[in-house]
């Protein structure tokens, strides 16, 4: 039995480098056919916030105001493992990207638990976001 390593190197015309990565031919298209948003979000913080890649936008830090009920079952529109810093008093503009998947959403600061397609799931989210003081539309501050 020959190892993968001499398949690979039979396959490709020459050895294996270790730690090298070998991608396939043409373009990544990321989030193709998955409906985006733009919302406006300000940091009414102290300090700065950091919101990361596949963290449910809704329920993002509460001193961050922004569109809370636009942002219900979104994430941020950027690469995996990278996130978006916040400045205090900053506004800035954001796109959003539709969760894909199942679409569950449990955890995070605990608003949504439960399917992000369900009226009432959204309806007591955004109810919760508001008594627990998320800034923007749909929370109170």
């Amino acid at each position: 039995m020959r190892s993968l390593a001499a398949v690979i190197k039979a396959e490709l015309g020459k050895p294996v480098v270790p730690g090298e990565i070998l991608a396939a031919a043409g373009d990544v298209e990321a989030f193709n056919g998955r409906e985006t948003r733009e919302l406006t979000v300000k940091n009414v913080a102290d300090r700065p916030i950091q919101v990361g890649s596949h963290c449910h936008f809704f329920e993002s830090n509460h001193a961050l105001t922004f569109d809370r009920a636009q942002a219900f079952g979104f994430r941020l529109c950027i690469p995996a493992g990278t996130a978006v810093r916040f400045e205090p008093g900053e506004d800035k503009r954001v796109t959003v990207v539709a969760l894909a998947g199942k679409r569950v959403a449990y955890g995070i600061n605990g608003l949504t638990e439960g399917s992000l397609d369900d009226a009432q799931v959204k309806a007591r989210a955004l109810s919760l976001a508001g008594t627990r003081g998320f800034s923007g539309k749909g929370g109170v501050r």
